[in-house]
């Protein structure tokens, strides 16, 4: 017999989602999660919500988990600009840091030729757009600014070359930065700084509106990576903190970019998505893009989506670094929120926290699975369920009972030197 403790809505096809698209009603920003970065049905479905979004209610671009050069690569190719590229495998190509399968797979693919499709038609200022929030690209980003500097402003040149000449030590690698600031009482904070503070009082002007705010953002990232790398030999929760914080910075600015009627979609793990208040997260101090958000537009203009499933397979890596591969996921553990989902039964369902209000067991803490980039199902239930108050966290959840892996567009990854300090692998 079906145990049914509250109410859910069964979803196979597209039609089904409409339930959660009139949830969204009016908000200006719309974050769907995932519970790793490696599941086929997560990328299938967020792009299907993101179709919805962009065609019934006029959002305005969709910004990611991934870094801002590989990501305005793309976001180039699918509004057509002059030397963007012309097959979308060899543009996701940019992605060559592990983990390059995040976005370098069959299912992004799909989502880029359909951005790029309905973008084709339409006027400069009616293209939606694709970026990366996060705060990785510390080297590539400094690069870009000199590429464009020297073309465009003498002035600020010389800036970007001092920043880039004070990391020049550590051979382009974070980790051998992270811990020399570590032990040593100078770092490149200064020379960064200097440089943002050159490309914002250098106001350059070019054909492309957008090449200016590229530039700017690269410095940006620029600044706050350093801040991130500093901050992860420290331990505790500050580098979480300056990670997501540069997210919500990045994504405020993209909304001013796009706009005073600009929506955004966003496409990030559970763990950056899904308010951190309403987690153990919150007992470390630590804070996420959708807490933030949820604070600084409100809660009716930002909605919290968050996915699951109970078992299946995913791409991952055993280590940090380690070659890309296909994992087995064993089912949920007891007593976690995917667990209680596939009691219910075995059907792929969207369930509206609006109508979890009433049920018990879940006003407090329950684990909520998060799976990483790095895996191993032997140690799942020591590290990779997330104590949640489901309602809180999220304002919907998207499950799938059993999921499959994601298609990368190359299933042989060459890794290349990342750090192994990182806290957390969301």
């Amino acid at each position: 017999m079906e145990n049914k403790p509250f109410k859910y809505n069964p979803i196979t096809k597209e039609k089904d989602l409409d339930v959660l698209i009139e949830e969204v009603g009016d908000a200006r920003i719309v974050m769907l999660g995932e519970a790793s970065h490696g599941t086929s049905e997560y990328y299938t479905w967020r792009t299907a919500i993101t179709k919805r979004l962009v065609q019934e209610k006029g959002f305005s671009f969709v910004a990611v988990e991934g870094d801002w050069p590989e990501c305005y690569a793309v976001n180039r190719f699918i509004k057509g600009y002059q030397k963007s590229g012309s097959k979308i495998a060899d543009v996701l190509q940019v992605f060559r840091r592990w983990p390059t399968w995040m976005w370098a797979n069959w299912e992004v693919a799909a989502l880029i030729e359909w951005m790029r499709d309905y973008n084709h038609l339409r006027n400069a200022n009616e293209k939606i757009g694709f970026y990366g929030l996060d705060v990785y690209s510390l080297w590539e980003s400094l690069e870009q600014i000199l590429k464009f500097l020297e073309n465009n402003d003498g002035q600020a040149v010389e800036a970007a070359k001092m920043a880039i000449n004070c990391f020049e030590p550590f051979n382009r690698d974070p980790q051998t930065y992270a811990r020399a600031t570590a032990f040593v009482p100078t770092d490149c904070e200064n020379e960064v700084v200097e440089m943002l503070q050159k490309i914002q009082h250098h106001r350059t002007f070019t054909d492309d509106p957008e090449n200016d705010f590229n530039t700017r953002q690269n410095a940006l990232v620029a600044v706050n990576a350093e801040k991130y790398y500093r901050a992860m030999v420290r331990g505790g929760g500050s580098s979480w903190n300056v990670r997501d914080s540069h997210m919500m910075e990045t994504l405020d600015r993209l909304m001013e970019l796009h706009g005073r009627n600009s929506k955004a979609i966003v496409w990030e793990h559970n763990t950056h998505i899904g308010d951190a208040s309403f987690t153990d997260m919150a007992d470390d101090g630590m804070y996420n893009i959708g807490e933030l958000a949820r604070k600084q537009y409100g809660q009716n203009q930002v909605k919290l989506v968050g996915f699951g499933t109970y078992q299946g397979s995913v791409i991952a890596s055993k280590s940090w670094g380690a070659p890309m591969q296909k994992i087995e996921v064993p089912p949920a553990v007891e007593g976690s929120w995917e667990h209680m989902l596939h009691k219910i039964n075995t059907d792929d369902k969207i369930i509206l926290s609006k109508d979890l209000v009433n049920v018990p067991e879940l006003q407090g803490r329950i684990g909520n699975r998060a799976i990483g980039v790095v895996y191993d199902p032997k140690y799942e239930m020591f590290g990779n369920y997330v104590p949640t108050v489901i309602p809180g966290r999220y304002d919907a959840f998207v499950y799938f009972d059993e999921t499959e892996a994601v298609h990368p567009l190359h299933m042989k990854s060459t890794s290349g030197k990342e750090p192994d300090l990182y806290p957390w692998n969301y």
